[in-house]
């Protein structure tokens, strides 16, 4: 299943609904209290029947939607969980990539690295590449995962059993969500891969 937390999406979120292939059996997108009524433009106008719209009544953050999406999918007994962001700066077309190395229990979870694709470095603001490396290297210290490059990349996929393991309490709400997560699978002796993806 593809999660999507959707807050102020509007303009692109029928274009990354639509880019998801056949290979996702379930979407779930989270309209975390979107201003812009997001959730309400995904139910009136795409009519892919993979789409469920959950609606959170009070803004949680991109991790709090994140995890409501992840929960659900779990309830309904989805294997892999993909989350991907609802701004149109991801692209769909990665997944089956994304997903492989868990498809073949190679890995726990896979996260996507804009960095192996060196048009990425034309793109994005030098201060943010210095922040990114930054945040890295401190990720690696305290999580042991040293070839993990890009750990802000919201792009990743992780099996549901794995994600079931960690401790609800552990998980960061807002923009800390995907390093909270790495965090909590290196106490649980996860393996994680990162992925080169297209941007």
């Amino acid at each position: 299943a593809v999660i999507i937390p959707c807050f102020k999406v509007k303009n692109h979120i029928l274009d990354v609904i639509g880019k998801i292939g056949d290979e996702v059996h379930s979407i779930y997108c989270v309209d975390d209290a979107c201003p812009d009524l997001s959730g309400k433009y995904i139910t009136d106008n795409c009519d892919d029947p993979r789409v469920k719209v959950i609606f959170n009544e009070k803004n949680g953050g991109v991790g709090f939607a994140t995890n409501i999406g992840f929960l659900r999918a779990i309830r309904d007994n989805v294997d892999i969980l993909v989350k991907i962001d609802g701004d149109g700066q991801m692209d769909p077309l990665n997944i089956p990539n994304l997903i492989h190395n868990i498809v073949d229990r190679k890995a726990d979870m896979c996260k996507g690295n804009r960095l192996f694709n060196q048009s990425f470095f034309r793109i994005m603001p030098p201060i943010r590449i210095f922040g990114n490396a930054v945040l890295s290297f401190m990720v690696k210290i305290t999580t042991g995962y040293w070839n993990i490059v890009d750990p802000t990349n919201g792009f990743f996929a992780i099996h549901a059993s794995v994600y079931k393991e960690i401790d609800q309490k552990n998980i960061e709400n807002r923009f800390l969500f995907e390093t909270s997560i790495l965090f909590n699978l290196s106490l649980l002796g996860a393996v994680v891969n990162d992925i080169p993806i297209k941007v």
